[in-house]
């Protein structure tokens, strides 16, 4: 019970205050020897209502071990002042960018159909294989031979390789009638 009692007032009179946030977290850091190791233990102290959202990004790099310095309160005030800097960018681009819509919106209004793509004209251009895409057979006719257009020349239809070409495999060919254990090796 006394070990226990020793350990509870060690863990007060060790640790060292290593910083204090905005908010009024107070972060501490204590060395502790762990299976003979001197290791270093860092945890925060809320004031008020414990609320992980209230610690700045800062102290939880400093907390979980990913910076080992704890942050510096001019630091925290220049970071600070960056952030802001960064919201009133933001609510000046998203701004403009609703500035720049509304005129898009504006003047897409005013003008009649002009950039409104014609979609009959874009079916035309490619074969129909059944008859429910095209109005009647004149359409059609005009489809096929818009298409044709765009079918490929006869040197630049699919050819089987010439036996040349065709990578030589290394896995053996047969039906297997003739295999004989322990006769087959891999090609070197």
């Amino acid at each position: 019970m006394s070990r226990w009692f020793g350990r509870i007032s060690g863990f007060f009179r060790s640790r060292t205050l290593a910083g204090i946030d905005k908010s009024g977290n107070k972060y501490y850091t204590r060395k502790e020897e762990v299976d003979g190791i001197l290791k270093e233990k860092r945890w925060v102290d809320f004031k008020g209502e414990e609320d992980s959202t209230s610690i700045p990004v800062e102290w939880i790099c400093w907390l979980n071990g990913q910076r080992k310095k704890a942050p510096t309160p001019e630091e925290m005030v220049e970071l600070e002042a960056k952030r802001e800097r960064v919201k009133l960018n933001v609510a000046r681009l998203k701004k403009e960018e609703e500035e720049r819509k509304s005129r898009e919106h504006s003047t897409r209004a005013s003008t009649s159909k002009v950039g409104v793509p014609d979609l009959k004209s874009f079916i035309r251009q490619f074969p129909s294989t059944s008859a429910e895409g095209v109005e009647n057979d004149k359409e059609s006719d005009t489809a096929e031979a818009d298409a044709s257009k765009f079918r490929k020349p006869e040197e630049f239809r699919e050819r089987k390789p010439s036996p040349e070409l065709q990578p030589v495999s290394s896995e053996p060919t047969g039906s297997g009638q003739s295999f004989k254990p322990g006769t087959w090796l891999p090609p070197t």
